[in-house]
């Protein structure tokens, strides 16, 4: 697939399921700093099954870094995932979904992450996808700077509302309590 000097960029095999699911909790973990309700460890088990579908169906590829002799090869540094979007709506365009994009901390900065994202968009377009589509964390400046970079845009916007005890619920959109109009 894709070949860089200390990684090579290669479709997920069935003995990736457990570093790649072991990455996908690295992932989560990481996230929460970012406002990520995800569970890592609560997630292992659809994690595990998502990542060996993923590899089998030839959705996931895996960069792989620090083989022996500088060759690139050896454990996974980092995954992408993606898909054609089957989400059951009629578009006028065939769109393909990239989902965790995920660097181990100590390799980014190499372009670990352009490479998969690369290699995940080829083989979308391979497919017959006519745009792609991914998420990232509204918190995350980090990943949003990089799909920008890449020519990725603002499509839509996810809105969130806590609805625990002690939040405020109710109000206008200013923030004021006020039940009466105005």
């Amino acid at each position: 697939m894709a070949d860089s000097d200390s990684v090579r960029v290669t479709p997920a095999a069935a003995a990736d399921v457990d570093p790649v699911t072991d990455l996908w909790i690295a992932l989560a973990e990481s996230q929460r700093t970012h406002g990520s309700t995800l569970l890592a460890e609560g997630n292992r088990a659809a994690v595990r099954e998502w990542v060996a579908r993923s590899a089998v169906t030839g959705e996931l590829l895996v960069a792989r870094g620090g083989g022996e002799d500088g060759e690139a090869g050896g454990d996974p540094v980092g995954f992408v995932g993606f898909a054609l979007d089957h989400g059951g709506y009629e578009r006028d365009r065939t769109r393909g979904v990239v989902s965790n994009l995920f660097v181990v901390p100590e390799r980014r900065g190499e372009g670990i992450g352009g490479d998969l994202l690369d290699a995940a968009e080829r083989a979308l377009r391979e497919a017959g996808a006519e745009t792609v589509a991914l998420e990232a964390l509204a918190a995350n400046d980090r990943a949003r700077e990089f799909y920008a970079e890449r020519g990725y845009e603002p499509h839509r916007v996810e809105l969130t509302k806590s609805l625990t005890a002690g939040d405020e619920i109710g109000g206008d959109a200013e923030g004021n309590d006020d039940s009466e109009p105005d």
